[in-house]
């Protein structure tokens, strides 16, 4: 086989064109996001604290979501993939030692080995739940990690979010008040739901639970609580995990920085040498 060299206009247009069709497919792409978010219903722009790559978690925020849902939503729902000894995890509720060994002593656990039930331990995990079929929120907002956020493009997952906090907060917030039956079931309306109506009843009402901070249990306010406390329970090492980036990203730019410079001073005597000669 001959090569050949390519001469450098030529090299120029090939990655014009190469990069040319990598912005069309984005743009298709992006587009078609659009349209899948477009099926699911009416989503909300939330702005969560945490979103974005400078983003953290509010303790504060998750707390009164930690509330809500042990009021509210763990009579259906299960935790079951989430350890209770991590809501003292530093970046995320950050509870003392007392305050969780407390909250792990208000559950209770069946205990195969004693086949009775007992107070739960640091040690264990968030209670299942399989009572009525309802899904686990472990990791629930994961689940809708593929709206892609907001704006429908890729890039929204960096600076909005994975966009399953913004369909699980529209959804809490989008009962119309419309019911109807069908095939002997009750369904209600939601904007948020695809085709409009769901089997779960409104579980927010205003009021429903107190706060110990005072803030008003609005359900705009508990439906934005708890749900950046799922997302804390499907990423509790969110905030190290970007902590981590952060400092890589740092260490590559300079590195990058020291190998150009390095590079300059290595060929600078032969550039030099170069234009003396001509």
């Amino acid at each position: 086989m001959i090569c050949r060299k390519l001469h450098p206009r030529k090299i120029d247009s090939i990655m014009k064109r190469i990069l040319l069709v990598s912005g069309l497919i984005g743009v298709l792409l992006g587009a078609g996001n659009v349209f899948a978010a477009g099926d699911a219903g009416h989503i909300e722009d939330i702005s969560f604290s945490y979103e974005g790559p400078f983003g953290t978690f509010d303790p504060e925020q998750l707390q009164r979501g930690l509330v809500v849902y042990q009021e509210v939503c763990a009579a259906c729902h299960g935790l079951k993939y989430v350890p209770l000894r991590t809501l003292g995890d530093k970046g995320g509720l950050d509870l003392s030692e007392s305050a969780v060994k407390s909250f792990a002593r208000s559950i209770e656990m069946y205990d195969p080995e004693l086949e009775d039930y007992r107070e739960a331990l640091p040690t264990d995990n968030f209670p299942a739940n399989d009572s009525v079929g309802a899904p686990d929120l472990s990791l629930i907002t994961k689940a809708r990690a593929g709206f892609h956020g907001p704006e429908g493009t890729g890039m929204a997952q960096l600076f909005q979010g994975i966009g399953g906090p913004e369909y699980v907060y529209s959804l809490l917030v989008g009962y119309t008040g419309e019911e109807k039956e069908e095939a002997g079931s009750l369904l209600y309306g939601n904007t948020a739901f695809s085709g409009g109506y769901l089997s779960m009843a409104p579980p927010l009402s205003e009021g429903m639970v107190e706060f110990a901070d005072g803030t008003p249990s609005t359900v705009e306010r508990m439906a934005e609580d708890v749900t950046a406390f799922l997302v804390w329970a499907a990423e509790p090492k969110m905030m190290a995990r970007k902590q981590m980036g952060l400092i890589s990203v740092s260490l590559l730019i300079l590195l990058s920085i020291l190998l150009y410079l390095t590079n300059k001073k290595l060929w600078a005597p032969i550039k030099y040498r170069k234009k003396a000669e001509d």
